[in-house]
């Protein structure tokens, strides 16, 4: 049994499976396309919320560092993510890498995850986003009725008619095409970046060098908790993390590292790309030395122009600007957050229809899913399905206590990826790689570890719901997943084949299902 809950995908076989008509995508991106994707995805309130919040709260002006150290851990998952990506150009991203170098119930696991982690992820943007409209909204006199304002705002009935309505409408773009959806997030991601660059050069007229005494600030001990709010490692080993100081430092490299959640979503479009293996590497390590850039300077205007200790939490960088007598940009910052979101969001909801699709592809989930558009080449029905039930998602439920599964989810996803590389230049050492993360396996155990360390300083009951929901997982693929799966029936049918005695069909199916032995992957 346990051989095959481990049994892998060939690459080859994974690379074929893209070819079938009915199965196959469109390859429309290019590499200006797919770094627009991670910018777009990557860059959301965190920019203008997130970097006052840390700088008060955790580590002062080196807040900056912290954001640096959060850039390296994710630079360091993102070389292993580009040799994946540019070697296995399938979707799916860490689900289809685990495929091939952990196995089928591993994969099956990373898949789960990526599904709930996306889910999450695109409803709690789509709440921040109609929380910006309706600020903006009130800001020109018009107010939505409680009752289709926000779940929270209402005394009984409650929906959020704003997320929802984006949530379909940005449905309905991803159905259209990825081309159609890459032109629109470009533009968005222009305004976007253009909101941005305005608040660094403007802030950067107004910062007080004063305001950056102590650099560091002197280290704050922090209570150690019993309860699972507290840190895992709290509950583990007894050990409070510090603010401010050295440690404080990583500290808030642990906090700000979610502001770069997403950057993987960029592998989930490998199949799309006209030259993954050129593209995917400059698309997903791009996006995130821009926006490492992009959070450093922000962090380093907002703590210049107001000392961290008067920073507010609610919209640090809008009251600085209201501190230094520039109230007008707290509304240009708020038109900037929410035009921001709209790309995260869909974004988001393009990279869960697109680990669906490659799962239901696999005969993990019903292959009624695997079907693309005939005239559009896009996965219409896992779109549309998932659409509607974000929707309802964003509408219905608040969401604040479920948005820690998020981050937990992507570091998990991590670690996947980093094993798997080290596991696959084992395996296959065959295979042609475009792109080779340096230093294997060095700097891939250099990530898992990390990632973990970043995971164990989340709250103890995040883990707990995540082990949860990995639960179900494991019930719902030995209920369904592991009786459909297309590699399992195909071993079945070669092994029954091989019982029979049919001379040469073993070994044409064998070849079928392998690829040519020669095939790059």
């Amino acid at each position: 049994m346990s051989s095959t809950l481990f049994r892998t995908k060939r690459v080859e076989q994974s690379i074929l499976d893209t070819e079938e008509p009915e199965h196959a995508l469109k390859k429309s991106l290019s590499a200006l396309d797919l770094t627009v994707f991670g910018v777009g995805v990557i860059i959301g309130t965190g920019i203008f919320v997130l970097t006052g919040t840390v700088a008060k709260d955790n580590a002062g002006p080196a807040v900056a560092l912290a954001f640096v150290v959060s850039g390296v851990v994710c630079a360091l998952a993102a070389l292993c993510y580009a040799e994946f990506a540019s070697t296995l150009p399938v979707a799916g991203s860490a689900y289809t890498f685990s495929y091939a170098s952990l196995g089928e119930l591993p994969a099956w696991i990373i898949g789960w995850d990526l599904v709930l982690e996306f889910a999450l992820g695109t409803a709690v943007v789509a709440v921040g986003w109609s929380g910006y409209i309706q600020s903006l909204m009130d800001n020109a006199g018009w107010t939505m009725p409680d009752a289709l304002g926000s779940r929270e705002g209402a005394d009984a009935f409650g929906f959020d008619i704003l997320a929802a309505a984006l949530v379909l409408v940005l449905t309905f773009i991803l159905v259209l095409g990825m081309k159609l959806s890459a032109r629109i997030t470009s533009l968005v991601v222009a305004i976007k970046l253009a909101v941005v660059l305005t608040v660094i050069i403007a802030g950067a007229f107004l910062i007080d060098a004063d305001n950056y005494d102590p650099f560091i600030p002197k280290t704050q001990t922090v209570d150690a908790a019993s309860n699972l709010d507290a840190p895992l490692i709290q509950l583990m080993f007894g050990w409070a993390p510090s603010n401010f100081g050295v440690m404080g430092i990583f500290t808030a490299a642990s906090v700000v590292f979610f502001a770069f959640i997403g950057f993987d979503v960029v592998a989930t479009a490998a199949e799309e790309t006209k030259n993954p293996q050129r593209d995917m590497p400059r698309g997903i390590i791009g996006s995130l030395v821009i926006c490492t850039t992009l959070y450093v300077l922000v962090s380093i205007v907002v703590t210049g122009m107001q000392h961290y200790t008067r920073l507010s939490v609610d919209a640090p960088l809008a009251d600085a600007f209201k501190d230094t007598g520039h109230p007008w940009y707290a509304g240009f910052i708020s038109f900037g957050a929410a035009v921001g979101l709209t790309t995260v969001c869909m974004i988001l909801l393009l990279g869960q229809t697109r680990v669906f699709f490659a799962m239901s592809r696999d005969g993990l989930l019903p292959r009624f899913f695997s079907h693309v558009h005939p005239r559009f080449r896009t996965p219409h029905r896992p779109t549309i399905l998932l659409g509607v039930i974000i929707a309802v998602l964003a509408g219905f439920t608040p969401l604040t206590e479920l948005a820690a599964l998020v981050n937990i989810g992507t570091l998990f996803a991590f670690v996947v990826v980093a094993i798997g590389v080290i596991i696959l230049r084992k395996t296959r050492p065959d295979l042609h790689r475009s792109f080779r993360t340096p230093w294997v396996p060095f700097l891939p155990i250099l990530s898992v570890l990390a990632s973990l360390w970043l995971m164990i300083n989340l709250p103890a009951e995040t883990w707990v719901r995540f082990a949860i929901w990995m639960a179900i997982g494991s019930v719902v693929y030995f209920l369904y997943g592991r009786s459909h799966s297309r590699l399992g029936r195909h071993e079945e049918t070669t092994a029954a084949e091989v019982g029979k005695g049919s001379p040469g069909t073993p070994h044409r199916r064998n070849r079928r299902l392998q690829g040519p032995r020669t095939a790059a992957g």
